[in-house]
């Protein structure tokens, strides 16, 4: 009996890892300045820069440069989200549920990607992902929630899932476009 029991145990586990289903990390920080960043852990791009968050990439929300990306916030405060990397695209939109979807490319060299704030550039999530190039997804919702986006507020309840998955492609294409 205990012999069938472990053998139904490995199928399962080898079933899951065939689907490839990751871990959902959890994102909980304080940011600032309606921004976060998503990058590669070697990257030195400066954010800075009137090339990083032009009028385009205020709008779409995603500004990128090498090896980085900007990821324009409702609130100033306290964030909340979770990150998933992914094997593929889910190609399940849920246009429903989010307020605005946007996704572009990031090269992840290093292998280290990093969850940044703003402007401290503290690390709020590291995770380990194969050297390569990735297609970012990020979902926001409850942008609506936020009443004064210059001021931080406990009644603010944006929320932001990020996916990520290995792809060639690198431009930025918006989804589903907030209007405020």
């Amino acid at each position: 009996m205990k012999k069938i029991f472990l053998i139904l145990i490995l199928s399962m586990s080898c079933s899951i890892n065939k689907k490839n289903i990751m871990p959902i990390n959890s994102l909980s920080f304080h940011t600032e300045y309606n921004q976060f960043y998503i990058k590669d852990k070697k990257c030195t791009a400066n954010t800075n820069s009137s090339k990083f968050w032009t009028d385009k990439a205020f709008s779409e929300r995603l500004a990128l440069e090498y090896g980085i990306i900007g990821i324009r916030t409702q609130s100033y405060g306290n964030i909340k989200g979770e990150i998933i990397i992914l094997d593929r695209s889910t190609n399940i939109l849920e246009n429903g549920l989010f307020n605005h979807i946007v996704e572009g490319g990031i090269d992840i060299n290093s292998g280290e990607l990093q969850i940044l704030n703003c402007p401290d550039n503290q690390i709020q999530l590291e995770l380990k992902v194969i050297p390569g190039k990735y297609r970012v997804r990020i979902y926001s919702s409850n942008l609506s929630s936020v009443k004064e986006t210059d001021l931080a507020h406990d009644t603010d309840n944006d929320y932001y899932r990020i996916e990520i998955w290995p792809s060639e492609e690198m431009e930025t294409r918006v989804l589903k476009q907030y209007l405020e």
